[in-house]
């Protein structure tokens, strides 16, 4: 069978079972982390296999809890394992596994929102960003609190080529709830279709792979949960800095029930709104009656493009942020009225008020 097809056979010695490991360590999820466990190592297996062939790579598992996702990483033959986990209690279990496969996987107590991927892998793997994608991988049944910050750090990663990163197009196998899912991989035009469809596809091929019910994992969410794989593009479909492109995407997508205008619209100073709105849907030849959900990578490029001409043309545009022209205004609004409230009601005050 076809090594997509079935893991390598790579056998740990005799192991308590995850369900003894969490007795053992008296192990519970905790809501506030928002942890779900994962017990059955047919699903955890299943989520390796999305992540392409092991044998030999170096792999990073993000928040491995109890290890059973770890378990099957190993099992298909990863050379070198570094797992990242926040929460102490689990490290004692994780120490287990470790000492089950001998100078293969290495522990670090860190926050993953905070941790530099990059120290943990040597130089030698890394390949140039138009070569195949290193042997190098990172997977994780992510905490539904951090999967999206984490994803958003990681994609201006990319667009950077900072962190993991560094080491070439590295691939990206993730759990996120099936909601989020769904939004990481719709199309244009679609229902889910969102900020976080754009940012991860102008960057990346990405892939939803399968759906894991609910009831899989311990203790059970109120949603399923969607397997979800990332390979960074060779070449980005937006050739503009990560943040230009997510101001324009964030913009348009703030009113996505309204026509592209409405949200594009606030990317300018109310003296120039209209002007500069105008001549960047102009330049960047984009229907200023499409629902955000409707314009396309090429037309999100076509805008970031033209944008980044504004930016050049207009001092100071690139840093202008209408919540703050709003709280200004609402701010002189209240002196306004304090001052009336304060001043003599004199015929004078009462037309000023």
């Amino acid at each position: 069978m076809a090594a997509t097809q079935k893991l390598a056979c790579f056998r740990l010695p005799p192991l308590p079972t995850i369900k003894e490991i969490i007795k053992l360590y008296n192990l519970r999820a905790e809501k506030q982390l928002s942890q779900n466990f994962l017990l059955d190592m047919r699903l955890t297996d299943k989520i390796v296999r999305q992540a392409g062939n092991l044998k030999d790579a170096h792999v990073c598992e993000v928040g491995p809890g109890p290890g059973g996702l770890t378990r099957s990483i190993l099992k298909a033959g990863a050379v070198d394992l570094l797992v990242v986990e926040k929460d102490i209690r689990f490290i004692p279990g994780l120490q287990l596994l470790s000492e089950a496969a001998p100078g293969r996987m290495k522990i670090v107590h860190e926050d993953i929102l905070t941790y530099r991927l990059e120290k943990g892998f040597p130089a030698h793997i890394a390949k140039t960003w138009e070569d195949a994608p290193p042997n190098l991988h990172v997977i994780g049944n992510l905490p539904f609190s951090v999967s999206t910050p984490l994803i958003i750090k990681w994609l201006e990663q990319i667009s950077n080529r900072t962190g993991c990163f560094m080491f070439g197009r590295t691939r990206l196998t993730l759990t996120f709830q099936k909601e989020v899912a769904e939004r990481l991989t719709a199309s244009t035009g679609g229902r889910q279709r969102s900020r976080l469809s754009v940012m991860a596809q102008y960057l990346c091929t990405v892939k939803n792979c399968f759906t894991i019910p609910g009831y899989a994992f311990v203790p059970k969410p109120n949603v399923d949960v969607g397997v979800v794989h990332f390979t960074p593009l060779a070449q980005p479909q937006i050739q503009q800095p990560f943040k230009l492109v997510e101001r324009i995407v964030k913009n348009a997508f703030q009113f996505r029930r309204k026509h592209c205008r409405r949200g594009l619209e606030m990317l300018f100073p109310e003296s120039q709104r209209q002007e500069l709105t105008e001549e960047l849907l102009r330049s960047a030849d984009v229907d200023p009656t499409l629902r955000p959900t409707e314009i396309s990578i090429s037309e999100f490029r076509a805008l970031a493009d033209a944008y980044s001409m504004l930016c050049k043309e207009n001092q100071g545009l690139i840093d202008y942020d209408f919540r703050e022209e709003l709280k200004f205004r609402h701010q002189a609004k209240r002196q306004l009225g304090s001052n009336c409230r304060g001043a003599s009601p004199s015929h004078h005050n009462r037309g000023k008020c």
